[in-house]
């Protein structure tokens, strides 16, 4: 017997012998335990989506002179000082490349609305302790990352009001497929 049918016989065995015992298990318990419902209290704190159109944004507010401090704290260990990015880490401030040349996608470059920005910030960062931020915060640090692309100025006070208004330099860049017939 070849090398390789050797070792497709041994994965199906494997695989047969692991759902004998599943089987077992089950039967023996009578019923699987997976775990315990969902309570809608405890959903409360993961419905966190804001659309482009600023729905779902939370009250708050942020400008850059503040949210610098909390990006320094929170944001600059992965993203640097400056939002070049790290190892392994994306830029959140980046070009518009020459032609022929690989686009850095970064919040200025790709990004097509302010809102979904903040919507990514509220719920994955920082990835050690995501939602940690307050509403506060995230306003802070969106408007210190929009400062950084050139795109509000560091006295800018952004809001749940006026952050789906402000116009990203790609927001035209994304097709709307519910829009595509």
């Amino acid at each position: 017997m070849s090398m390789h049918k050797r070792s497709r016989v041994i994965k199906r065995s494997l695989a047969v012998l692991l759902l004998c015992m599943l089987n077992a298990g089950i039967a023996a318990q009578g019923t699987l335990r997976l775990g315990q419902p969902v309570s809608e209290a405890d959903l409360e704190d993961w419905d966190l989506i804001v659309m482009p159109d600023g729905t779902g944004l939370p009250e708050g507010a942020g400008n850059a002179l503040l949210g610098r401090g909390v990006y320094e704290q929170q944001c600059a260990s992965c993203h640097g000082l400056s939002g070049q990015g790290m190892a392994g880490v994306p830029a959140l401030v980046g070009e518009n490349n020459a032609a022929g040349e690989p686009l850095v996608r970064a919040v200025g470059n790709y990004w097509p609305s302010a809102s979904t920005l903040f919507d990514y910030v509220r719920r994955a960062m920082p990835p050690t302790a995501p939602k940690s931020l307050s509403s506060q915060q995230v306003y802070q640090v969106v408007a210190y990352v929009l400062f950084l692309n050139d795109i509000i100025s560091e006295e800018f006070e952004l809001t749940h009001n006026n952050l789906s208004t402000i116009e990203m330099p790609n927001r035209d860049g994304f097709v709307d497929h519910s829009q595509v017939q």
